[in-house]
């Protein structure tokens, strides 16, 4: 079946469509009824049934006879190792380490913060929580201390999981401290800290409060799989509010199971059994869904991955693991890609491998900008298929379901909605707008299975903020268009889009046409006060490794190329070229830092940035051309 009867067939009977997808997860208890309405356009899927995450995960694959098989293949550049676990071995883990929590009294709706690098001991985290019933929370490696408090007194968990250090190129980051100090700050205190010592910087342990993770499981009784409601949380995700207070995403169990198997054939292409391989942290929904979840769900090898795509040791390591570990399905950030590119811009590095069984590249995070696709499509000679969601919705809004039906790639546009979501572009008074027009995108109510249901402890909030804008829809935060064949563009968040003298214009247009200049690597567009027309756009170039050109002359052909591409009511006069881009480090750019720096706005210091000091440096650049002169 295509994709547009798969499509019609969800609309016309959504629940019997998600309840045909529901009879590939193992139940203890299968739903009677797919979605339950709690009032106030608030909705549960498959509430009534009893299932096990870690069950469906890791021991039906044993119980089936495929014990033998990888579950996890660790790939660490930075330390130079590789192990693997198969299936079998992965339940012994889990099982054993899902009995030392049980030992130390954590219990069915007990809160875990998870505090771990890239390494397969963090998967084992997540699913021996899942195991027992507990709610994991996990928190990216290396946040800072008072991030990380802000998270213990808002989830308030019986229990921390924690590694004694992290490890990027060249630098060893110390966790245990932080993690210290963060007890230090918080209200609420854990029982117990379970610290998984590594050799390049163990900690100290504090009597009485942390055990060793080895240690606590010697002599433990595995612990069974216990099944949980259908509507109980499996994890909390805290996302970055615009008030400063993280938003406890909650993630359903039933419905994360159904939906997130659905994704590895239909959007993904992988058979169980291939490998897969998402290039994200587990700090990140990226990592929760497709490092950790969907591919063991769906009976994949999944990759964990312990470096960066450059500088570990160079810009083909990304190719070498697709190569060593015949990686089918290959899924990172645009970021990233433009990282390689940037280092290589003519794929030399590439050409040291053989990548003949990938069968696509999956872009996601922020909006792929046409150059960077058409520069992965020539060097890799596969389908690069950029997909849009969010951390709230788990897995794709629009996507390209190439295991369903390859639709016709249209560079710029994630393609079309898939089956669950009823996406519109609205207008500031939420009446839909005609195809090719801007508007905000919005989702109609109820979402699917596996978004989230609410807020952790936060339910008017979660109602401020996604579902009063549009009533009877949930609002994305993102701006956008559908065109006449159904295909989606998103263009920027509606922060993004900005208002020059009356005409409201998307500054991620812009960024496109920048990001064809053959000198431009990556670069950002944002809107900074102007008295006259309420906004200016400016440009933040980076260059090309080797470029050595006069900056003001790629400059000025940056400027003329958005004047005859897009025209002069963008009234695009200014760019600087900086070494590189704010951005958090699961590579989004921190725009609206830049505009109040801009601006000399009071901001706080981003939660998320990868590296502060770039901060004085964009000023600085700003200040070249006369902003941020407060």
């Amino acid at each position: 079946m295509g994709y547009r009867a798969e499509y019609d067939n969800w609309k016309t009977d959504p629940e019997g469509w998600w309840m045909t997808a529901a009879q590939a997860i193992d139940w203890d208890t299968p739903p009677s009824k797919a979605l339950t309405q709690r009032g106030e356009n608030l909705y549960d899927w498959f509430a009534d049934a009893k299932v096990n995450t870690c069950y469906n995960a890791v021991d039906r694959h044993v119980e089936a006879g495929r014990g033998d098989q990888l579950a996890i293949i660790y790939d660490s550049p930075i330390t130079g190792s590789v192990s693997r676990i198969t299936y079998a071995e992965l339940q012994t883990r889990v099982a054993t380490l899902a009995g030392a929590l049980t030992a130390q009294g954590v219990t069915m709706g007990d809160r875990v913060i998870i505090y771990m690098p890239m390494v397969p001991e963090a998967l084992e985290a997540m699913l021996a929580c899942a195991r027992i019933g507990a709610i994991h929370s996990v928190v990216f490696g290396g946040f800072a201390a008072n991030e990380l408090a802000v998270r213990i007194d808002d989830c308030a968990p019986k229990a921390i999981i924690a590694a004694s250090c992290g490890l990027e190129p060249g630098r060893v980051v110390k966790y245990k401290p932080l993690l210290d100090e963060a007890i230090n700050l918080s209200t609420a205190k854990p029982d117990v800290c379970i610290i998984l010592q590594r050799e390049q910087e163990p900690a100290e342990l504090i009597e009485g409060r942390d055990i060793d993770w080895y240690a606590c499981q010697q002599g433990i009784d595995p612990a069974p799989c216990v099944p949980v409601n259908g509507d109980h949380p499996a994890y909390i995700l805290y996302t970055s509010g615009t008030t400063g207070a993280p938003k406890g995403v909650v993630r359903p169990t039933a419905g994360h199971l159904v939906a997130l198997n659905w994704t590895m054939k239909n959007i993904y292409q992988v058979e169980p059994g291939e490998v897969f391989w998402a290039a994200s942290d587990v700090g990140w929904v990226v990592g929760h869904s497709y490092i950790c979840y969907a591919p063991l769900i769906h009976g994949n090898t999944t990759v964990v991955f312990e470096g960066k795509p450059v500088g570990t040791p160079d810009a083909g390591t990304f190719w070498r693991v697709i190569a060593d570990h015949n990686v089918k399905s290959f899924f990172t950030a645009p970021t990233a890609i433009r990282a390689v590119k940037r280092e290589d811009p003519k794929g030399l590095e590439r050409q040291k491998y053989d990548l003949s069984g990938l069968r696509a590249l999956y872009l996601a995070g922020e909006r792929a900008d046409p150059d960077t696709i058409e520069w992965a499509q020539d060097i890799l000679g596969v389908p690069v298929y950029d997909h849009w969601w969010q951390t709230e919705t788990g897995y794709t809004i629009a996507g390209n379901p190439a295991g369903l039906e390859a639709l016709p790639v249209k560079i710029g546009s994630p393609t079309v909605p898939m089956p669950g979501y009823d996406v519109k572009i609205l207008d500031e008074a939420g009446h839909p707008v005609a195809a090719g027009e801007l508007g905000g995108i919005a989702i109609k109510l109820p979402l699917p299975p596996g978004t989230l249901p609410t807020l952790w402890n936060a339910e008017d909030r979660f109602a401020k903020s996604y579902l009063t804008t549009f009533p009877g829809y949930y609002e994305t935060g993102d701006a956008g268009m559908m065109d006449e064949d159904g295909y989606l563009y998103i263009m920027a968040r509606t922060d993004d889009v900005i208002n020059v003298a009356g005409h409201r214009l998307s500054t991620g247009a812009m960024e496109e046409v920048l990001a064809g200049h053959p000198d431009v690597a990556e670069c950002a567009v944002v809107g900074v006060s102007d008295q006259l027309k309420g906004q200016s756009p400016v440009g933040l170039l980076c260059l090309t490794t080797g470029v050595n050109r006069p900056h003001d002359e790629i400059v000025g052909e940056c400027v003329k190329r958005v004047r005859d591409q897009i025209g002069p009511v963008a009234a695009f006069k200014q760019a600087i070229v900086v070494d590189r881009l704010p951005k958090t480090r699961s590579g989004k750019i921190l725009r609206a830092t830049v505009v109040k720096i801009a601006d000399n706005q009071d901001f706080k210091m981003p939660a998320t940035i990868d590296d502060p000091a770039i901060l004085d440096e964009i000023k600085e650049a700003l200040q070249t051309i006369g902003y941020a002169k407060g």
